[in-house]
């Protein structure tokens, strides 16, 4: 176990909405111990297990043996193998079908519970032994953090925006855990998404304004933040919700020791719980997040504890992945510096989650199209997309003029150039597709935000038409080559609705790096408590 120094306990940290581990693990780094972690899909458990806690499920599975550091709070199924491909969202009610915990005293330090939060926190409410290892700590051992990324489907811009979705309703029941332990310090990631107001009924509801009123009315003051993770070094485009939490306790003793900056940045958090204390409210224009796009946060930010979360060089994806499709390349110092910041992990088989898919003629040939588009301008590759959507036969002569320069794939591995433009229109009739979303990687600049399953975008290189290897997303989303992702590699259909396969593990994963600068900042933060 590590320590700060003479005398001092190591930081502690419970992660909640665990995934594959991603925030587990930069958080790792940064020296917070891991007392518990949580998840609700075995298949993104069953890559958090393998990695952090050294229990290979499948393997235990295929023995009929069940791991020591892996339980479940309830399942339909006794045996290990079953579980792992369980539905979660169709699993028993608290106390029907089997379970490891339930009813049988078991210390949990240590252990990845796979459980829904709804029920786990049911149980500590309802069970008088967990009621009493949950209240104001854990199993006797003070928590300085706890920390989790609740499932955003309709806070995202892509997704249904709907105010009374069920998965809304996590961020409150992370608030309610947070509640039983009492934690120095909260800290809670989702999509920037999650800052724009629902209307619905003419009634706007700004989401992040009320998980921070949830927070601050249990105690503690909710710092707002909208970051990228490009600025912690992250290669990729990746805007972020932040809400970091200080017990109002923990906030008194640090507070001597903020600098000016930080002062200011506590300002809109100590108007909020001083009203919620005195049974006021607050409104939504009285209140504010602070935001990496606006000059002045920016340059308040880079002064305060948080400073390592903007003040990095960006990483292009050429540097994140160049070396795995070229053998002639050797790994960037990104790709170095990443794999001895981790080091503690156990190294894996060469290129492993490096399955590199196969595609048709037809797709190859649309993937290079979207490889020249990606270095041309917006109007020539809207043109373009009209044609491949049905809604257009017609290119105009000056985009053709740019289009005429690049070399296409043709087939069976052969490139060449269109010579006219109705040769050129008549190619792209035969690409149609309803995919709209689909694009090309740019080599020089950090990859795009939507990376969660495969298809999302293509390579960069003109002979690698393909979408990208688990690998290569992992390495986009800071993921170290000795992170082992287990469970299969994707799925479709009606599947997708509840399995958690490695291209959404790492899509949905915390970046490891971003996890990485947060704990570097909330120890400086703790640093400060006198």
């Amino acid at each position: 176990m590590s320590h700060l120094g003479k005398n001092k306990r190591s930081l502690t940290s419970i992660d909640l909405f665990a995934g594959c581990g991603g925030l587990s693990l930069g958080l790792k780094e940064a020296k917070f111990d891991l007392l518990m972690a949580n998840e609700l899909s075995s298949m993104a458990a069953e890559s958090f297990a393998y990695n952090l806690l050294g229990d290979n499920l499948k393997a235990l599975g295929k023995k009929n043996k069940h791991p020591k550091k892996t339980v479940w709070l309830n399942s339909s199924f006794e045996d290990l193998s079953s579980r792992l491909r369980e539905n979660p969202f169709t699993s028993p009610e608290l106390g029907e079908g089997y379970s490891d915990i339930y009813d049988k005293k078991v210390d949990l330090t240590g252990k990845l519970v796979i459980a829904d939060i709804v029920k786990l926190n049911q149980l500590i409410q309802k069970n008088n032994f967990y009621h009493k290892a949950f209240d104001n700590n854990f199993f006797g051992q003070k928590v300085d953090l706890i920390s989790g990324g609740p499932p955003c489907q309709s806070f995202s811009m892509v997704g249904l925006r709907e105010k009374n979705c069920d998965k809304n309703t996590l961020p409150f029941e992370f608030c309610k855990f947070v509640d039983l332990v009492k934690p120095k310090l909260v800290l809670l990631e989702n999509v920037s998404g999650i800052l724009r107001a629902f209307t619905q009924d003419s009634e706007k509801y700004y989401a992040w304004f009320e998980v921070a009123n949830a927070f601050a009315s249990i105690g503690y003051l909710p710092i707002c933040l909208h970051l990228n993770a490009r600025h912690a070094g992250v290669p990729q485009n990746r805007p972020r919700f932040i809400l970091i939490g200080i017990r109002s306790d923990t906030y008194e003793r640090l507070k001597p020791a903020l600098n000016d900056a930080e002062r200011k940045l506590f300002v809109p958090s100590e108007l909020m719980i001083k009203r919620i204390s005195s049974n006021l409210s607050i409104e939504i224009d009285e209140f504010t997040y602070f935001d990496y796009q606006k000059p002045e946060h920016l340059k308040l930010l880079r002064k305060t504890f948080l400073s390592e979360l903007f003040d990095h060089e960006e990483v292009s994806v050429e540097s994140a992945i160049g070396d795995l499709w070229s053998k002639s390349r050797d790994p960037s110092a990104y790709v170095r510096s990443l794999n001895q910041r981790y080091n503690f992990l156990k190294q894996q088989e060469d290129r492993r989650n490096y399955d590199v898919r196969r595609h048709s003629e037809r797709v190859k040939m649309r993937f290079r199209l979207y490889q020249i588009l990606s270095g041309t301008d917006k109007a020539t590759s809207v043109q373009v997309q009209q044609v491949l959507s049905g809604k257009s036969q017609e290119v105009h002569s000056d985009a053709w003029k740019v289009l005429s320069k690049f070399e296409y794939y043709l087939e069976k591995e052969k490139y060449g150039e269109f010579t006219s433009l109705d040769s050129f229109i008549n190619y792209l009739m035969k690409l149609k597709t309803k995919k709209h979303s689909q694009r090309a990687l740019l080599p020089g600049k950090p990859a795009p935000a939507a990376l969660s399953i495969p298809d999302d975008v293509c390579h960069y290189e003109k002979s690698e038409l393909r979408t990208l290897t688990v690998r290569e997303m992992a390495r986009i989303q800071s993921f170290p080559d000795s992170f082992c992702f287990r469970s299969k590699i994707t799925t479709g259909g009606t599947m997708r609705q509840y399995e958690v396969p490695q291209y959404t593990q790492v899509g949905n994963a915390v970046p490891p790096d971003l996890g990485y600068k947060l704990g570097l900042s909330l120890k400086k933060l703790l640093a400060k408590e006198s």
